[in-house]
């Protein structure tokens, strides 16, 4: 006669996360049937067979919160298999509770970091759940709904200035301007969990309650190590900055450096636990630790142009490369290109008074231009940007180093570095009527068929064309056209470039000297008054 295994009465409901708030559900919807389950709901649950007991604190800024998990017996579907199972090993279907979490009191204050530390298995996650619980406006990223229509720079901060929206993003893991205006659906999902997070960041910083948790649970796992570190580095200055709360569950051990937490729990499993405080520190990234700048050439630069947003404009005539590794001879991470300038700029002749009007021996010998400064998207965002500008502009040689940079309105990594903000570039003359002549014949720049119009019509052709060469006898003072030959797609997508672009002119001196675009009262480059004369425009 076959052995007969009764099947447990108990049978628990999980809760569902609400999809509107994001929040664990109240303990009223909690469904039990049978005597354990309804002792167990004094404590509530998160997940079928785990019991939550806590405080009756309430959760707000400067209260605390004490958390006990213990899971019990889950109830799965009997089978003739599970029975074979417990008999041939000797285990027995109900067993016991375990303790998974036991009295670790939790503060809850605005402004502080919270990291979760464990293997897996030890209630990481069932922590969360219990704060998720106990705080109404905790929100959680993992529940976060990202729409799959707008573009992500539309999904993040939309209530917010553009600078605050690329800021959040950008100290999310997502500094590449190429990514901002993508779908989320055409995201890897290492991105879209960046997208997630920097989603969840804008909207908890609109919530009512600034104490209130912001919950990560697996953070970082599905990254690599250095894109990481950088987004905790990140998200700890941007907590701390911001007035939020930001708990994070992990089972990595190597961000503690970058994140800086105020409290770190340790669960090792078994309801123990060790709760560390530590005083957070304003540390650069880990990885800076074995940053170095080297020399490099012109051909270093193709590594980097994909990451520019500028990639298709041309340098210019370089003179100096420095490239940021990580370790000697170690990965490329950023680059500094310094080249000689243009012949004329209206913004630099008022900071200077004009010493570099129509002289371009003095132009080559004391002035260069910071064409380009690339960061590596993994590390964006963490002060790599303006400390590699500080430890190359005494390296390029010259009294003075100029900055145009459409950037500069959205990003002060040049003001971090010691240059001047002399001004934003006007717009050319004749840009708006020529703007206004393209759309009266149907061809419009923002539009989709732009390119096919410059393809296929000789006179919008000629009209972006000679903009174009305009441009690049005035940066470049070469005689010859450089515009015979280009395609059709690499003229449109210039002229796209050049029409909108208003960069912020930057002005750096190697003595520390001070220019004034406004008033033009500083002295000249040498400590002397220009004459008269040099002042003409």
């Amino acid at each position: 006669m076959p052995i007969q295994i009764r099947r447990p009465t108990e049978r628990w409901a999980p809760y569902a996360l609400d999809r509107r708030t994001g929040h664990v559900p109240q303990r009223e919807r909690l469904r039990t049937r049978g005597p354990v389950a309804r002792s167990c709901l004094k404590g509530g649950r998160t997940r079928a067979g785990e019991r939550i007991m806590m405080t009756e604190a309430t959760a707000r800024n400067g209260a605390t919160i004490r958390v006990d998990v213990s899971r019990n017996q889950t109830t799965s579907p009997w089978s003739a298999r599970l029975a074979e199972v417990c008999l041939r090993f000797g285990i027995c279907p109900e067993v016991d509770p375990v303790d998974m979490v036991r009295r670790v009191s939790l503060p809850i204050r605005a402004g502080s970091v919270v990291a979760v530390v464990g293997a897996s298995g030890v209630g990481k996650t069932s922590f969360l759940d219990v704060l998720a619980r106990r705080c109404p406006e905790a929100r959680h990223v993992g529940a976060v709904r990202f729409p799959r229509g707008p573009a992500i720079v539309d999904a993040v901060a939309r209530r917010q200035t553009l600078s605050n929206a690329l800021s959040i993003l950008t100290a999310c893991g997502l500094g590449e301007p190429r990514l901002w205006i993508r779908g989320y659906g055409e995201l890897s999902d290492g991105e879209r969990f960046r997208a997630r997070l920097a989603r969840a960041v804008s909207l908890h910083l609109r919530g009512r309650d600034p104490s209130a948790p912001l919950l990560c649970d697996e953070f970082g796992s599905i990254l690599h190590r250095r894109v990481a570190k950088a987004i905790a580095h990140n998200l700890g200055k941007l907590a701390r900055r911001r007035g939020m709360m930001v708990v994070i569950a992990t089972s990595h051990d190597d961000l503690a450096r970058d994140l800086q937490p105020d409290i770190v729990v340790q669960l090792v499993g078994g309801g123990q636990h060790r709760l560390t405080r530590h005083q957070p520190e304003n540390r650069p990234l880990s990885i800076a630790r074995r940053f170095c700048v080297e020399r490099g050439a012109k051909a270093d630069y193709e590594v980097f142009a994909p990451m520019h947003y500028r990639h298709r404009d041309e340098l210019g005539f370089v003179d100096r490369v420095f490239v940021l590794r990580e370790g000697v001879g170690g990965e490329p991470l950023g680059i500094a290109v310094y080249a000689h300038g243009p012949l004329e700029l209206n913004l630099r002749n008022r900071a200077t008074r004009g010493r570099f009007r129509r002289n371009p021996r003095r132009l080559n010998r004391e002035l260069r231009i910071l064409r380009r400064l690339v960061i590596h998207p993994d590390i964006r965002g963490c002060g790599v940007g303006h400390w590699l500008m500080r430890k190359t502009l005494p390296m390029a040689g010259v009294p003075c180093v100029e900055c145009l940079a459409t950037m500069g309105r959205i990003n002060p990594v040049f003001e971090k570095a010691g240059m001047q903000r002399i001004g934003v570039c006007a717009a050319p003359p004749g840009q708006e009527r020529l703007l206004s002549w393209l759309r009266q014949h149907g061809a419009d720049p923002l539009g989709p068929d732009f390119e096919r119009q410059v393809r296929r019509r000789r006179e919008i052709r000629n009209a972006v064309a000679d903009v174009v060469r305009r441009w690049y006898q005035a940066t470049t003072g070469v005689k010859r056209d450089r515009v015979v030959g280009q395609s059709p797609r690499l003229l449109a997508q210039t002229f796209r470039q050049l029409a909108w672009s208003r960069p912020v002119y930057y002005l750096w001196h190697r003595d520390g000297r001070r220019f004034d675009a406004a008033t033009g009262d500083n002295p000249d480059l040498d400590g002397t008054r220009p004459s008269p004369r040099r002042q003409e425009s």
